[in-house]
């Protein structure tokens, strides 16, 4: 597939399905999903807020759910390898540093840190860090979903001009 078929593909989708694909895409997730969501055609989707969010909160807690069933087999076997070994290290290091909030405050400190939405906190990282804080499966569940319905909040009304972020 060539750039411009790919484009043709994203563009014959509806627009709830791309600001969830947006949404599950680590770094990016709700801070470019729900912008991207209401801004106007071309540049954008052109929802309404509302299915903006709620696309996007969907879309940024797909990848939750395996990301904390399987990150641990996974990193097991690939760190085997030294280049995965050297990428987990990193990426756990990491982590840890960025986990404070997490080891504070258990699971209120980990809906915080998906919630704030801020560079390398969210979804992905917040799956990481319940992984590495040992936080039990459902319990990390429910508060990444709810720091992810926080995070989408935040950004929808700094998306909307309500609020200011800077």
């Amino acid at each position: 597939m060539n750039p411009e078929q790919v484009a043709q593909f994203f563009a014959s989708l509806p627009k709830e399905v791309v600001t969830a694909i947006i949404a599950m895409i680590p770094i990016l997730e709700l801070r470019g999903a729900i912008p991207w969501a209401l801004a106007s055609p071309p540049i954008g989707g052109g929802l309404s807020w509302q299915s903006a969010y709620v696309s996007a909160v969907i879309g940024n807690f797909i990848p939750v759910i395996p990301i904390l069933l399987f990150l641990e087999p996974v990193s097991n076997g690939l760190r085997k390898y030294r280049l995965f070994d050297r990428f987990f290290e990193w990426l756990f290091r990491r982590t840890r540093k960025k986990g404070r909030l997490i080891e504070k405050f258990e699971l209120l400190g980990l809906m915080l840190f998906v919630g704030i939405p801020l560079p390398v906190t969210g979804a992905w990282t917040g799956a990481v860090a319940a992984f590495i804080f040992g936080v039990r499966f459902m319990p990390a569940v429910m508060a990444i979903f709810a720091g992810i319905c926080l995070a989408g909040i935040i950004v929808t009304l700094a998306s909307l001009g309500v609020i200011s972020l800077f």
